[in-house]
């Protein structure tokens, strides 16, 4: 329900403040690398991952025992409900530290708020929204950050813990590998039918509850099986992310397209042409590096580049311990429904092949 602070006014609908919600807001893929690239690569002994790789956070090796994951990630509304914008963030942010394997400990609130244009209730839901998950992680909440701005935004600074050798990053996939991923694609169609009247409630409903999982389970077995690369699918779509992984790795990607678990009408929605901005931005960013044979479907090609919000996880994982995750993931969260979608290849002329 949306938050309503006084029995004889309206809800607010946060989804009337903005164009792009949620992680379809970044900032275009291959624009940010292009910046990216002018600046020099840190070095220290200790700093384990840093931004070379586009990994989901750096990490800093404490001792023999400890490492700390540094993240952030923040966005404008993905929905409607301010406490579920709030969950949906915050969900999203502790995300980069499941996708390295790691325990989240500490957090900041990143909060872009104007009261001038939002009644302050609706500030105070969003933190609730976002406290919620936190403590559903079993991390604090120590404190934040806020300045006065429109359209909304929020999200999270996120400090996790992982012990160096059981560091999991997105540049450790192996030929021989599996691709298993843990969350279905469509959260970015699902949404953009919202706003045109396409999607259907259920649909739209099932949509918002995915993004509020947290990763956690997937990333305790993928820690527990010692998965050889994993990283988190978000605004650069299931290609994007996919593509920076193998990448990372030096290798390439089969992935087989009709695999790809998708959510109840995103096909629709797409099929239908109510496809946002971020898709084609994604499209162009994964361009000839991505090869599509000629019976991929166009609607799922599309899909394959949908921005996503809380995605799931994507994982690189030993072909003889690949039946034992999809178990251990689906059983410890039976709404996750993971699926093998492919396998990891030599180094080749292109880094992902669609079949």
């Amino acid at each position: 329900m949306l938050y309503t602070p006084d029995p004889m006014s309206e809800p607010f609908d946060l989804l009337t403040t903005i164009e792009y919600g949620g992680c379809s807001s970044k900032l275009p893929a291959g624009l940010l690398s292009e910046v990216l690239k002018e600046f020099p690569v840190i070095t220290d002994p200790n700093l384990l991952v840093d931004v070379s790789t586009h990994d989901d956070a750096g990490v800093y090796k404490l001792n023999d025992e400890t490492a700390l994951i540094f993240t952030t990630d923040f966005f404008p509304p993905i929905c409607s409900d301010p406490v579920e914008f709030g969950e949906i963030s915050a969900a999203n942010a502790l995300s980069d530290v499941y996708a390295m394997g790691g325990t989240p400990l500490l957090a900041l609130n990143l909060m872009m708020f104007s009261n001038a244009e939002i009644p302050m209730e609706v500030f105070g839901e969003i933190l609730r929204g976002g406290s919620r998950k936190v403590e559903e992680a079993g991390a604090l909440i120590i404190g934040g950050h806020t300045i006065d701005d429109h359209p909304p935004k929020y999200g999270l600074a996120v400090i996790g813990t992982v012990h160096p050798g059981r560091l999991i990053t997105n540049a450790g996939a192996k030929p021989g590998d599996r691709l298993i991923l843990t969350k279905s694609i469509g959260t970015g169609a699902l949404v953009s039918g919202q706003k045109t009247g396409l999607a259907a409630d259920p649909d739209y409903r099932r949509a918002l509850d995915q993004m509020k999982r947290l990763n956690r389970y997937a990333a305790e077995v993928a820690v527990k099986y010692q998965v050889s690369g994993m990283t988190d699918i978000t605004g650069f779509g299931l290609a994007g992310h996919a593509l920076k992984m193998a990448e990372a790795s030096r290798v390439s990607f089969r992935i087989v397209t009709g695999t790809i678990p998708l959510l109840p009408g995103a096909f629709s929605i797409f099929e239908k042409g109510s496809i946002p901005g971020a898709t084609f931005r994604n499209l162009e960013f994964s361009g000839a590096r991505a090869h599509f044979t000629r019976n991929v479907n166009h609607t799922l090609k599309m899909l394959a580049h949908d921005a996503q919000t809380s995605g799931g996880l994507l994982m690189s994982v030993n072909p003889d311990h690949a039946s034992s995750v999809l178990a251990e993931i689906n059983e410890a969260d039976p709404e996750s429904g993971a699926v093998d979608i492919g396998e990891v290849l030599s180094e080749s002329p292109r880094t992902l092949y669609f079949e």
